[in-house]
């Protein structure tokens, strides 16, 4: 059996998964979690990956490797290759005034022509503004910047502190469509965008083609042995949409810490509105994305308010009728991206001495979840992006309660592809193009969740709601 092995490095975690070459089964697969902060020293990435290598019983035995990440979280790099300060993560809302500074210099249309992106407080571009702002002395040492997975990726190939090689740097289309300077247009980055938020040039990581090496790993790497080819990697949706095979006409829904919906496109979208960001995939395609800060945490905190398990969440959620009887929750506990509301909170409204129950509570928090995604599909379709079936995958989507309340929100077929982690999947299927030159062709197996009848009071219920709060420029739900 030929192994490859394919790494996730995660908001919450690294995950690495060892798979068959021929059939992209797992055989073995090691985890370690990332410090829950939202402004971290890189290091603990790096020392994760080690970890979740080591307990994935190392790496002797394979033929290739790659690495996917969590996109736009800069990784702020001086002369020599050290790190000169912590990174924000992509989620940390601190860049807000920063995002809304530089829309207001440059124009928010401007950025959407140029890169494809309706700035968000997500992107690296914030990111570099924030540093510029917060820590001058810092942005003044940087000297290079990349994004996680490039960085892993360089350390990967032996380079790293102390041993600068900045040279060697590099990255794929997907990472660098999250950046906020970078053309989806022309493949190029736009060194002007960059210098304007960050005051001054850096050295940026050289951009693949989908199906380029990035090298082999080197020497001295705990469990990792020398020489072993190593992908071009991605960006976490980019390699998820690798594993599922998307095609035109998919949409995936994924719902982990953040909520994702995004979908296969040959031409780049430039979405005027607002909602949708125009990254790249990994074959050379787009793949156009809607995010919210808030999604499968919501569940997690659904739970321990009623002091239950994730499965009895559900059980209660389906004693209720749709609607929850009006009991209606906006989940924005962390603010909110889309739509751009950094600084909202969770509402919970309409409750009353009859309909604040249990199993409507746990129906709400479902409910109120899920509508927050159906916003994101009709922000697709808005910008000529169509959904013929729709993808459901993360953590949650094992959830009974999301099966079952799904299909009663959306007016298209609604499919699980079997439980993977369709990131460390999409990554090993970039390792093995390190060896091959293609990506192999694995199946993805699925089960179609039963039809249901649209239950369009749901979505309504929702927008009276944020029109109560002064929510008013979000996206319609259709229903």
């Amino acid at each position: 059996m030929t192994l490859v092995a394919g790494i996730d490095s995660s908001t919450q975690g690294c995950k690495v998964t060892v798979r068959d070459l021929a059939t992209g089964i797992p055989v073995r697969e090691g985890k370690a979690s990332h410090p829950p902060q939202s402004i971290v020293d890189p290091d603990v990435w790096w020392t994760a990956l080690v970890t979740a290598v080591s307990r994935a019983g190392e790496l002797h035995d394979i033929e290739a490797v790659s690495v996917s990440g969590q996109q736009h979280t800069p990784i702020f790099l001086g002369p020599a290759g050290d790190v000169v300060c912590s990174s924000p993560l992509w989620n940390d809302i601190g860049s807000h005034p920063q995002m809304v500074e530089l829309n207001a210099e440059l124009g928010r249309d401007e950025w959407i022509r140029r890169t494809g992106l309706p700035l968000t407080l997500s992107d690296t571009v914030t990111k570099l503004r924030w540093l510029r702002d917060v820590d001058p002395q810092s942005a003044r040492r940087t000297v290079a910047v990349a994004v996680v997975h490039d960085w892993l990726t360089w350390r990967l190939r032996g380079f790293g502190p102390g041993r600068g090689n900045l040279d060697e740097l590099i990255t794929d289309r997907s990472e660098a469509s999250g950046t906020g300077y970078w053309s989806p247009d022309t493949g190029d980055y736009c060194f002007d965008l960059f210098e304007h938020a960050f005051g001054s040039r850096v050295h940026l990581p050289r951009v693949l083609a989908p199906l380029e090496k990035a090298g082999v790993t080197g020497h001295d790497i705990p469990c990792i042995p020398a020489g072993i080819p190593v992908g071009i990697g991605s960006g976490d949706n980019a390699a998820a949409a690798l594993a599922l095979g998307l095609a035109d006409g998919d949409t995936v829904l994924s719902l982990g810490t953040s909520g994702v919906v995004y979908a296969r496109s040959m031409t780049p979208v430039h979405d005027y509105a607002g909602y949708v960001c125009n990254y790249a995939d990994a074959t050379g395609d787009h793949l156009p994305l809607v995010a919210t800060l808030n999604a499968a945490r919501n569940l997690d905190l659904g739970a321990a308010l009623l002091g239950c398990t994730h499965a009895e969440l559900s059980e209660l959620a389906l004693q209720a009728p749709p609607g929850a009887e009006g009991l209606t929750l906006l989940p924005y506990f962390q603010g909110e991206r889309t739509p751009d509301l950094p600084h909202a909170r969770g509402s919970l409204l309409q409750a009353s001495m009859s309909n604040f129950t249990r199993p409507n509570f746990a129906r709400a928090v479902i409910e109120g979840t899920l509508v927050s995604q159906v916003v994101m599909i009709d922000a697709l379709r808005t910008c000529g992006v169509h959904t013929d079936r729709l993808m459901l995958i993360g953590g949650a989507a094992k959830s009974p309660a999301i099966q079952k309340i799904l299909p009663q929100l959306v007016d298209v077929p609604v499919l699980v592809p079997d439980f993977d982690e369709y990131v460390t999947r999409g990554a090993a299927m970039q390792a093995i193009s390190a060896l091959t030159g293609f990506f192999p062709t694995w199946a993805v197996p699925a089960v179609d969740l039963p039809k249901a009848a649209l239950e369009t009071q749901i979505g309504e219920q929702h927008m009276a709601a944020r029109a109560a709060l002064g929510y008013h420029e979000v996206v319609p739900v259709h229903g």
